[in-house]
């Protein structure tokens, strides 16, 4: 099996188990120790999987970071754990005393569920405030995965990964003061836009009268660029959903034999790409398909009928999304399309009873 694919399996897994996780030794447990598992590393061994390494920090002795990645007998990555429920924000302070007292060169901040990665890139041996790399296991980004798996045991290569730090740190930096920006652009950056395109003196009173159009505009132009994107990807995949459709009607030949001609409306199409759109992360965008019928809009998984994801109604009263679960489904009333949205956690726990290695993550 490939590394995405163990990192997904996990995925659906810590998304069950989460909110019956009570303690930080629990999370150790179920979610950090099984995570390095995935890595390669043998937990069992002390030499290579230490816990309770000692840290002395100052005139503090006997002080123990919960975990330490050995290799050749020196702690190379230290891992300071908390309860899954805790926001890791204000605790990275303790991993930082810490840093400073070993020769490891990395440290890992987790909840189980959020694993921040730092090194000392402003200063030698003195770890840096903010991490260079985030993985969120519960909102896995493909971009992400090369970039973890470099930690594995079998890729870990502490040049090779310390090269790359400080271009993921600064990218991040870049990614975070961009979002800002088109949430609520500052007079500098509304200035430098207007620069190119507004030839009057930029005075406070320009700067505000143009602040909502410059952050309008960013935003419309992002849409667009998605929207183009997505009618690329979707004009590429038409042969395989015109195969799967083929597929679906022969699945349902029986079930819907004498079902009357429908018409699918743009709301449906458009609840469907917003399904595919939340899905993409966790199965191949060929393997939905949908099928319209007189009641209500199915969308499939692999176009069998009876591995439907969900069901969409659209009438004159009310929309709903019916989600599968288990041998029933979830009956969700929503205000607009852009509410399902809001149901991608439920939405991807209904393909997984479906995936044929799902049983695995359950063991």
């Amino acid at each position: 099996m490939d590394f995405i694919d163990e990192i997904k399996q996990f995925s659906a897994r810590v998304q069950k188990l989460k909110d019956q996780i009570p303690t930080e030794e629990a999370t150790k447990m179920s979610l950090i120790v099984p995570f390095f598992q995935i890595l390669g590393y043998d937990v069992f061994n002390p030499d290579e999987f230490l816990p309770e390494f000692t840290a002395d920090v100052g005139i503090k002795k006997g002080e123990k970071v919960d975990y330490a990645i050995m290799k050749d007998g020196e702690p190379v990555i230290l891992i300071e754990c908390k309860w899954c429920g805790e926001n890791l924000d204000r605790h990275n302070s303790q991993l930082f005393r810490y840093f400073g007292t070993s020769c490891a060169k990395f440290g890992i901040l987790t909840n189980g569920l959020v694993y921040k990665f730092y090194t000392d890139l402003d200063e030698s041996n003195k770890m840096d405030l903010t991490p260079f790399l985030e993985f969120d296991i519960l909102n896995i980004k493909p971009n992400v995965i090369p970039e973890l798996k470099k930690f594995s045991k079998n890729s870990f290569d502490v040049d090779s990964i310390f090269s790359t730090a400080s271009e993921l740190k600064y990218s991040k930096a870049i990614k975070e003061l961009f979002a800002n920006q088109l949430k609520e652009p500052t007079d500098d950056f509304v200035k430098f836009i207007l620069s190119d395109v507004y030839d009057g003196i930029k005075t406070q009173n320009v700067i505000d009268k143009y602040r909502n159009v410059v952050k309008k505009s960013l935003n419309d132009y992002i849409s667009e660029l998605m929207n183009e994107k997505i009618s690329t990807a979707l004009k590429n995949e038409s042969e395989s959903e015109d195969k799967a459709a083929a597929t679906i009607e022969e699945n349902i030949a029986i079930e819907d034999e004498e079902a009357p001609r429908v018409i699918t409306t743009n709301e449906e199409i458009e609840s469907y790409y917003v399904v595919k759109s939340l899905l993409m992360e966790i199965i191949s965008p060929e393997d939905l398909t949908y099928k319209d019928n007189e009641k209500y809009f199915a969308i499939l998984y692999k176009g069998n009928i009876r591995k439907t994801i969900c069901r969409i109604r659209f009438g004159a009263k009310n929309k709903q999304i019916m989600i599968a679960n288990g041998k029933d489904y979830e009956r969700i009333y929503i205000e607009s399309i852009n509410d399902i949205y809001l149901h991608k956690e439920k939405l991807i726990a209904a393909v997984l009873q479906y995936k044929e290695d799902w049983a695995l993550c359950l063991i």
